[in-house]
């Protein structure tokens, strides 16, 4: 824990590197937080499931719901108002395309396509595995199953400096320069057929697949005081495993503690899964009437209730420091972010900037304010989509780090338990 937190907390560097090592795709993601929800009594329900046999109005009640790449978690509090820590599974990849074998100069090749804004000249040159979802014919009907491949398969060769034009590297062509080596010669496999049979299932029953690339170096605690985490995908599993932890640490409370991790936020959120779906409203609707409210109660219920949108923030970086806002300096090491944008491409508001700001206050951690360059376009998260498709209030938070939507990414090991405080501390406001 954090020398300056106030508020225990069970959250560490180490324990989020071994999160983001379970969980190399979003699908993973939601399997490793429901082992751990399960693990502290929380029972999996169903969307196509009758609720009504279901008790929803115990307090302390625990529940969770997972569709496709995303999940939602909550424990029943008191009253009806919904207490909700948000963030996203996805990260930036390269993902496999419809047909992916291809050959080149005698090369067997893997064609992959980039996800989300990857950095790509961060992904060449690195030992890849492959994750994801796979479905096929069980009988008559369609099953699916999760593969992880834990061993280095596959890799997008660098070009060498001596044949790049000035020797200063070469602008990268996503439909081109990212295809990944696979295999020399003509008895290579297909590799849809070898991932199907390295998750046990025959070749010829795959129908469909969501397979990624990942870098299967494990993470890592570095620097000369161990004060660092190197990690892949830290934007954004550092919020889900933050906001996982702040849930299973959190005592009981009078409103209704949430967790919502959506898939697809980097691709902007619009899928039957995402952020604009109605995966949230249609839970917490589904959670007000199981109580024996009605449609009234639903809409009252939300005017009243808060979601705390968690994401990555950007560090100072130390080599461009020209790049960040003036007056604006966000330290790792330094505690958690608040993020504002006038342009709305972050959610939070005057109110919802005092409730964080408590919420910091009341885990003993200190809160930075983060301001993106006017003259630089500002990314944006699950935040004002949320807010806009559910009309709660919402505040746009993280923790910062050092280079986003790289293969690899590194943060402060303190920022850890102290972002996790942070949203134990807002889940518990009343």
């Amino acid at each position: 824990m954090s020398a300056s937190a106030r508020i225990p907390t069970s959250a560490t560097a180490r324990g989020l590197g071994e999160f983001v090592d379970a969980s190399p795709s979003p699908f993973h993601v939601c399997a490793t937080v429901a082992r751990e929800l399960e693990s502290a009594g929380y029972t999996r329900l169903f969307e196509d499931q009758d609720w009504a046999g279901v008790d929803l109005t115990a307090p302390s009640a625990r529940h969770y719901v997972i569709r496709g790449g995303s999940i939602i978690a909550w424990e029943t509090g008191q009253t009806g108002a919904f207490r909700i820590v948000g963030g996203h599974t996805d990260s930036p990849n390269l993902r496999l395309k419809q047909h992916p074998d291809r050959s080149s100069a005698g090369v067997a090749m893997i064609a992959l396509e980039p996800y989300g804004g990857a950095w790509l000249n961060s992904w060449l040159d690195r030992d890849l595995g492959l994750s994801g979802r796979l479905a096929y014919r069980s009988g008559n009907s369609v099953a699916h199953t999760l593969v992880h491949v834990t061993e280095p398969i596959v890799r997008v060769p660098q070009l060498a400096i001596h044949l790049s034009e000035d020797r200063k590297g070469v602008s990268l062509d996503p439909q081109r320069h990212v295809n990944a080596v696979w295999g020399l010669g003509d008895e290579v496999p297909d590799i849809l057929g070898w991932v199907s049979e390295y998750a046990g299932i025959d070749p010829d029953a795959l129908l469909g697949w969501e397979l990624m690339t990942h870098d299967v170096a494990p993470s890592a605690i570095i620097g000369a005081d161990d004060n660092l985490l190197s990690a892949p995908r830290l934007d954004n599993q550092g919020t889900c495993y933050s906001g996982l932890r702040a849930m299973l640490d959190a005592g009981s409370s009078a409103s209704t503690k949430m967790l919502v991790l959506f898939d697809h936020e980097e691709v902007g959120s619009g899928s039957e899964r995402g952020a604009a779906s109605d995966f949230l409203g249609s839970i917490c609707e589904r959670i007000v009437l199981a109580r024996g409210g009605s449609r009234a109660d639903f809409l009252r219920t939300m005017a009243a209730s808060v979601c705390l949108s968690g994401d990555m923030a950007h560090a100072t970086h130390p080599n461009y420091p020209e790049r960040h806002e003036p007056g604006h300096r966000i330290s790792i090491g330094g505690g958690p972010v608040l993020k504002v944008n006038q342009n709305l491409r972050y959610a939070s508001d005057a109110v919802g900037e005092a409730i964080f700001a408590l919420a910091c206050d009341a885990a003993g951690v200190p809160m930075q304010r983060y301001v993106h360059r006017a003259d630089l376009p500002c990314g944006s998260t699950i935040g004002p989509i949320t807010a806009s498709r559910t009309g709660l209030t919402t505040i746009d938070v993280g923790a910062p780090q050092l280079a986003m939507h790289s293969a690899r990414e590194l943060m402060g090991a303190d920022d850890v338990p102290m972002y996790s405080a942070a949203l134990q501390a807002f889940l518990t406001q009343d």
